[in-house]
């Protein structure tokens, strides 16, 4: 199907009009199949909820969420799909596939992984989990549960009604910040999907396609030599030192680089006593803009200042990028079909427990912001600015690609917050992931019974992205980081 949509998309606008007004008419998605649909997603939702909080529980990072993988390929596997491990080099990462004859391939993302240290219970006030190390802050758990939900519905409905086509699940690890989905990517596992459908948990109820932000990360590690601090700090060489002379060179740097680059580190290792010249030290760094060679660009302009930084010191210093993603490709046609979708869906429906939860968590938000409640869905938009980065954004340039938004966290809430955590445990986060489940489930099978749709889709991502486009990754050609989440010092 992808092939065939490349080609008339190649042939021009004016081609593919002419195309599409000559060709039969295709089977539009019934009033009694979107009941069918929303009727299944409705009768899994208990199920899909306890997949999710056992997720959240799990609360695995990047490249280690060998339990919360395992649990979705169970629950395809149950739903009659077959199901490849271990995909791209990445042992938690999957391709699910149920398929019912030749027909368009569509693929939902899932994701899985969670975020070191904002371990919290499921309470509307600071309350952090002892012992745990992290925590679901950006709601990956809903997005796998509900990904999985969406797709066993449409298999269900797919085999029924005698549907053509390919319903795939793509199990996509370390997204914060391991760029899974790019090694996915890379190896060639889009390659005949014909259109790409996912969701995020958010704070609101919203279709809108937004343009991630490219970014580069990886970790500047220096070595230098230890000694007593007091005793004898003229034979030390800090490596310590080394990082933080590159981290002023840095925010110097801030000045002289183009506008809307976002530059931020973290430094995960800074030694293990005061009195005890470090010999080595480590930074993590992100760069981002919407322009992925401006990334790069910056990212070579850091590699200078830490070797000047380790000239200065007398350390050496080293790198290793852990992770690389292209700015999101956007795509009207899908998103145009997902926010009907959605809105045919309708936003979740809180219960008093629920209102009463919300209220008690609005006093832990920042004060003065007005955003849309959570019984309302947003306007539709598309090419505005989002802070953020994906590796969804990869797979946006090698197919037709777009996602929508569920009101899983009490409105005003911030993404990699203790608050997000906490109600992404309770049923306002699994009542958003059902809304989701729901509009993934109605988009792709619009999609599956208008493939016309994906011809246009198709043609809209050559016209944006150019037809002479090559995919080469932001990684370059670097096995995935399976230890990105630990530091130099082994934890």
């Amino acid at each position: 199907m992808r092939r065939a949509a490349f080609k008339i998309a190649l042939m021009g606008a004016a081609s593919l009009t002419l195309i599409l007004s000559g060709s039969p008419a295709s089977a539009q998605v019934t009033p009694q199949d979107k009941q069918t649909l929303i009727a299944s997603v409705e009768k899994g939702a208990p199920r899909m909820a306890d997949v999710a909080h056992q997720i959240w529980e799990f609360a695995e990072v990047g490249y280690q969420e060998t339990k919360s993988s395992a649990l979705l390929q169970s629950e395809l596997r149950k739903a009659g799909f077959s199901v490849q491990g271990g995909v791209a080099g990445m042992p938690t990462a999957f391709v699910a596939s149920f398929k019912n004859g030749e027909g368009p391939v569509i693929a939902i993302l899932a994701e899985y992984d969670a975020l070191p240290g904002l371990a919290q219970e499921a309470k509307p006030e600071p309350a952090p989990i002892a012992g745990q190390i992290a925590g679901h802050a950006c709601g990956h758990h809903l997005f796998g549960a509900a990904s999985v939900a969406a797709a066993q519905s449409l298999a269900a409905w797919m085999k029924a009604n005698n549907v053509a086509g390919e319903i795939r699940v793509y199990g996509t690890p370390a997204e914060e910040g391991g760029s899974g989905k790019v090694y996915m990517v890379r190896e060639g596992l889009f390659s005949d999907v014909d259109a790409t459908l996912h969701w995020h948990p958010s704070d609101g109820n919203s279709a809108a396609q937004s343009v991630s932000l490219a970014n580069i990360s990886g970790k500047f590690r220096f070595a230098g030599a230890s000694a007593h601090a007091s005793a004898a700090p003229f034979r030390g060489r800090s490596a310590l030192d080394g990082v933080e002379i590159m981290n002023v060179a840095v925010n110097y740097l801030r000045e002289h680089i183009p506008d809307g680059t976002r530059i931020h580190y973290v430094v995960t290792d800074g030694g293990a006593a005061p009195n005890v010249v470090p010999d080595k030290a480590e930074v993590y760094y992100y760069v981002r803009h919407t322009d992925p060679q401006i990334v790069r660009d910056v990212f070579a302009r850091m590699q200078k200042a830490a070797e000047g930084a380790a000239l200065a010191t007398e350390t050496t210093v080293s790198f290793e990028q852990t992770g690389g993603v292209y700015n999101m490709l956007v795509n009207d046609t899908l998103g145009q079909v997902m926010d009907q979708a959605l809105r045919e869906v309708g936003p979740p429906v809180w219960n008093d427990e629920e209102k009463a939860f919300a209220e008690a968590m609005s006093q832990q938000l920042p004060a003065g912001r007005k955003p849309t409640p959570a019984s309302e869905i947003r306007p539709y938009s598309i090419g505005g600015g989002g802070g953020g980065s994906t590796d969804v954004a990869d797979v946006s340039w090698v197919t037709p690609t777009a996602g929508m938004g569920a009101a899983t966290w009490v409105p005003g809430t911030a993404a990699h917050s203790w608050q997000a955590v906490a109600a992404g445990g309770t049923s306002i986060g699994s009542k958003g992931a059902e809304v989701a489940a729901k509009t993934l489930a109605l988009a792709g099978a619009r999609l599956l019974r208008e493939p016309a749709l994906i011809e246009t889709a198709t043609a809209e991502l050559l016209e944006r992205r150019g037809a002479d486009f090559t995919y080469e990754a932001m990684v370059g050609d670097r096995a995935p980081p399976l230890d990105y989440r630990k530091s130099s010092k082994g934890d």
